[in-house]
Parts: structure tokens; C-alpha cells; sequence
């Protein structure tokens, strides 16, 4: 360790096999918080997030979808407001997420954005986000895009989730639904249920072991500072 006089040696943690193998598996059913980004009477990001949900209730997750409404604007009212607390709630409960926005001059939308941004790193010695496995979709009025997608994996890293591979984007999103608000059978419908099964692999795999994946040196190493000054 000489030559690595900025490391504090007795901190590393180097690759763990046998931490990586849970010694208790949890055997509740994934739970799966679904956010969408419109609040349009008629809105295929909520259309597709409902599509979303019934896949993943008959694969065997516990599912809910939060609804934007009456969400106030970041920063407009405090944290004990009742809806920013229902969402931050249902984050913690969350094991994984899907987000869902409209493609809107080539972003994505302030609703989800503002769900997002109403979700801190941290809150107390409670993360509610991290380690959460994150599934993203986006529909387009027009051609198939992958601007909302991509922003929302940027937002996923930044709020240290894990994305998974694949994603959803529904282009021409009014033809792809019926009258009764239920996805037609198309490629778009098939790409949805890759995402939704690899969703769930993902989850059932990281769930027990996101304490340790996500335990970071930075953070043991402030620990022992804070530790050294009591």
C-alpha cells in the first residue's frame, strides 16, 4: 500500500463472493412503483404505464401507479405536503420503478420530471431510490424517438438506480391503443413485455443484494470520520 498514500487501506472492500449470495431471500412479491408523465384525459404514457402494470401483476409483482395530479411544483409547498408524502412513501416501498413520459420537443415532460425532482437522494439515513431497479418507456405523437428514454437513464443514474437493458418507445402512440384504452397486439406491445419480464428478473435478482452492491467506500470511509470525532 505504499504507493497509495490517499487510500485508507483498512476501508477497501474488495469483490466479496459469499456477500453476494443473500443469506435470506425476501418472499414477498416484487414491488413495483410506476410513475407517467401527462395528465391528459386521454394519456398514452398512463395507457402504457396501466399496460405495464397488468403484465407485471400476472408475472407476480405488487404494483402501484401514482397519480400526478395535484402534485404541486417543486419546491411550492413543503415535504408534508400529502402528495409529495404519498410519493415519497411509495418510493421507499418501491423494490423497482417504471417510468413512463410523452416525448414533448424532444424531452421529456415537466409531470415527470416533477414527480422526480419531488424524490431527494436521501432523507434522513433512508435513500429512496437507491438501488432500485428502473425500467423506462416513452410514447411519441409522431416517429419513434429514443430523447425521453435517454433522459430518463440519465435521471436513473443520477438517482443511482439500476436500468435495465432494455427500454419502451411507442411510436404513433393514438394508434396503438383501443377505445377502451388497451394496447393493440404489435411489435410496440411485444417490446413492452420483453421490458416487463427483464423488469422482474432484474428485481428478484438485485433485491437481497442491493446493500452490499450499492456500499460505497466514500461512504464507509465519512462514517469513520464522523465515528472518530464522538
Amino acid at each position: 500500500m505504499d504507493d497509495m498514500p490517499a487510500l485508507q487501506p483498512d476501508l477497501l472492500a474488495p469483490p466479496d463472493l459469499v456477500r453476494l449470495e443473500p443469506t435470506t431471500r425476501a418472499t414477498h412479491k416484487p414491488r413495483v412503483l410506476l410513475l407517467y408523465g401527462s395528465l391528459r384525459t386521454r394519456s398514452y404514457s398512463r395507457l402504457l404505464t396501466e399496460e405495464a402494470a397488468r403484465l407485471l401483476d400476472l408475472m407476480g409483482a405488487e404494483t402501484r401507479i401514482f397519480d400526478p395530479r395535484d402534485l404541486p411544483i417543486t419546491n411550492t409547498t413543503t415535504a408534508d405536503h400529502p402528495k409529495v408524502a404519498e410519493l415519497r412513501d411509495l418510493s421507499i416501498w418501491s423494490e423497482a420503478q417504471v417510468w413512463c413520459s410523452p416525448e414533448l420537443h424532444g424531452a421529456i415532460t415537466g409531470v415527470i420530471k416533477n414527480q422526480i425532482d419531488w424524490i431527494p437522494l436521501e432523507l434522513g439515513a433512508v435513500r429512496p431510490t437507491q438501488g432500485r431497479v428502473l425500467a423506462v418507456m416513452q410514447v411519441s405523437g409522431g416517429s419513434q424517438s429514443f430523447n425521453a428514454v435517454n433522459t430518463l437513464r440519465l435521471l436513473g443514474r443520477w438517482m443511482r438506480m439500476v436500468t435495465i437493458p432494455n427500454q419502451s418507445s411507442v411510436a404513433k402512440a393514438y394508434e396503438q391503443f383501443d377505445d377502451a384504452g388497451r394496447m393493440l397486439a404489435s411489435p410496440y406491445y411485444d417490446r413492452l413485455v420483453d421490458v416487463m419480464e427483464e423488469l422482474i428478473r432484474f428485481t428478484l435478482l438485485l433485491r437481497d443484494r442491493a446493500p452490499y452492491l450499492v456500499d460505497r467506500y466514500s461512504e464507509r470511509r465519512q462514517a469513520s470520520h464522523d465515528t472518530s470525532r464522538l
